[in-house]
Order: structure tokens, then sequence, then C-alpha cells
């Protein structure tokens, strides 16, 4: 972890929850496990060209990817004109989460995962302002 920006891997289910968790280095025994108990045994998963993944279809997953280093960033691969074959909800999470954390200047590392806890949980949450505060208190409660 003496990286300056160590590695995270996130899973997100289009138009439902995101699972972030940061990780001691990028390799597939270290990602295995993660995906594992997160995601269910035969899903289809959506992913780019990074070579981590390419275990995926023998732990039991589908895989599509993009190359992004082709500059293929989207595929529609029945024709239907729905381009289905993309990473881009991951990307957009991504991004919202750069924004967030960009007021927050040198977060320390051993800090980093309640900041990611927090937003995960404010993402799939999915409530804002006041409505978010009784979500808060209802996870203290409970």
């Amino acid at each position: 972890m003496a990286k300056e920006k160590p590695p995270i891997l996130g899973m997100i289910q289009r138009g439902g929850p995101v699972v972030i968790q940061m990780l001691d280095n990028v390799q597939q025994t270290t990602i295995q496990p993660v995906i594992q108990s997160t995601i269910a045994p035969g899903t289809l998963i959506y992913t780019d060209e990074y070579a981590i993944y390419d275990r995926l279809e023998s732990w039991g997953y589908a895989r599509k990817s993009v190359c992004h280093g082709a500059g293929e960033y989207a595929r529609d691969e029945d024709g239907d004109g729905f381009y289905e074959v993309h990473v881009n909800t991951m990307e957009g999470f991504w991004s919202l989460l750069r924004s967030w954390l960009r007021p927050h200047r040198g977060i320390s590392q051993s800090h980093l995962p309640i900041y990611l806890g927090f937003f995960e949980f404010v993402h799939n949450a999915r409530k804002r302002g006041k409505a978010l505060l009784s979500s808060l208190l209802e996870l203290i409660i409970s």
C-alpha cells in the first residue's frame, strides 16, 4: 500500500448497487475471492480488455469485453441499435467518486476505505439531502 494511488476494484450492476474495495495488489488471486463473494456464478460480466479478467470464464462467469486500447468503448453485438457491451456504468461511477474525493486531497490510505465505504453506501441508498440522513440513522440503529 505504499503506492500513492492504491488499486480499487469496482463492480456495479447496471441500474443497481455498486461494490468497491481497496486491494493490496492487482492480481487474479486477489480479485477472485472478492468477485466470487459478490457476483453469482454464471453471471455475464462486462469488462475492458485488462488481462486480470481473463480467468473469469474458468471461475464460472460469462464475459464480454470492450478493447479501449483499440478505441472501442461500446459494441452492439445483436444489431438492435443498443450498444449493450460496455463498461460505461462503472466508468461513470469512477468519475463521480473522483469528483467527490477531489476536495479531500491528501486522504490517508488508512482512511480511504472509510471514504470508499461511505460513498458506496450513499450511491446504493440513492438518497440525497435529508432523505440520506434517515437512511444513515436506520443503518446505525440496525
